[in-house]
């Protein structure tokens, strides 16, 4: 079977060479750059620029939305010379109390940009922001108006519809679980688009919802999934962060007690296919992608070129490639991928408007 890399390419809709785009008339953003203090032996001259970032509660291990940010930044210091620690750091959040802190900690350090990774240091990134007017930040998955803070957003309803397709088109119970973390509006973009996505194939699914209320909680994932399989579920979605690392360890556990039992995860964030192996299977039936580590890039790239986008916010969707589904690795059937791109384009030309909300 060919791998294919569905609801990215959209080579048929989206016109060559595609930027990801601003949402609104007066939002810009770049794609990332290569490094131009490349020597004559190949090696990189460290620029004059800093970054840093600070996670939310699940940290950088979470497999997900935090390792996204924390490879973009990586990826940005090593292309560009800079050494960890100096040119690129991060803080981690133990509890939100810990927000404010760590901005402050890093802005006392001389960062250029300071990322906050999570809707839940919109406040945090809001105080520290008129507190220090001369430092730059960027927050993910909120709107921070301030002009020295730009503000990154992702349509997570529009990956997910597809996630919601392929389950929909794959599920042989017929149910289908979604576990979430904290009920927040990322977190509801996520359940609503899945939602949708499932009632698109098939209205008479039953999708089972769990709210775990937490993002580092893997034993309760276990829990949660466990409930959900043992109930007659086959597939589940989680956008749980670190809490989603139970799901995938429930039904690993699942499949190695018995391996042709019918269990399957679809991960979220980056791709979380290496999270799913089992032996020499993999329960991973494909992961839910959110380029966070691209917009870290683009907002560092601006930056370091002296066109920070403090004031205004950055949207990415399908149509500016920033969300979609990750390669399948042959778990789903060329005739199932043929029919999520159909949705894919449908939804990047306009045709199909997710909902956000619930309402």
């Amino acid at each position: 079977m060919t791998k294919r890399k569905f609801g990215l390419g959209l080579s048929l809709v989206l016109a060559a060479g595609t930027i990801l785009g601003a949402c609104g008339s007066d939002e810009e953003t770049t794609t990332p750059k290569e490094s131009e203090g490349t020597g004559s032996e190949g090696t990189t001259e460290a620029v004059d620029f800093s970054l840093a970032m600070v996670t939310d509660v699940g940290g950088i291990d979470d497999k997900s939305f935090n390792t996204s940010a924390w490879q973009g930044i990586e990826a940005f210091g090593k292309e560009n010379g800079l050494e960890k620690g100096e040119g690129y750091d991060y803080l981690q959040s133990a509890s939100d109390a810990d927000y404010v802190t760590n901005l402050n900690n890093l802005v006392r350090r001389d960062f250029d940009v300071v990322y906050g990774v999570g809707f839940l240091m919109e406040q945090p990134i809001k105080t520290i922001a008129e507190q220090k007017p001369d430092s730059n930040f960027a927050i993910i998955d909120s709107i921070v108006d301030a002009p020295n803070v730009a503000s990154v957003m992702f349509k997570e309803q529009e990956g997910a519809f597809l996630a919601g397709v392929a389950a929909a088109l794959m599920s042989e119970s017929k149910q289908i679980g979604f576990v979430g973390g904290m009920e927040i509006p990322v977190i509801e973009r996520f359940h609503v688009g899945f939602i949708e996505g499932v009632k698109a194939v098939d209205p008479s699914i039953k999708v089972d919802v769990q709210y775990t209320g937490k993002f580092d909680d893997a034993a309760l994932g276990k829990t949660t999934a466990n409930r959900m399989y043992s109930s007659g579920v086959d597939i589940i979605f989680h956008a749980a962060g670190g809490t989603g690392n139970g799901v995938f360890a429930e039904a690993k556990e699942r499949k190695t007690k018995d391996a042709n039992a019918n269990v399957w995860v679809i991960g979220v964030d980056s791709d979380q296919y290496e999270e799913g192996a089992v032996g020499d299977t993999n329960v991973t039936l494909t992961s839910m992608l959110k380029k966070v580590g691209t917009a870290v890039q683009n907002i560092a790239n601006d930056a370091m070129a002296g066109n920070f986008p403090g004031g205004k916010t950055v949207t990415y969707g399908l149509a500016e490639e920033g969300v979609g589904l990750a390669d399948s690795r042959g778990a789903i059937p060329q005739d199932v991928l043929d029919q999520i791109d159909e949705y894919a384009k449908q939804i990047a030309s306009g045709e199909i408007t997710v909902p956000e909300t619930m309402e």
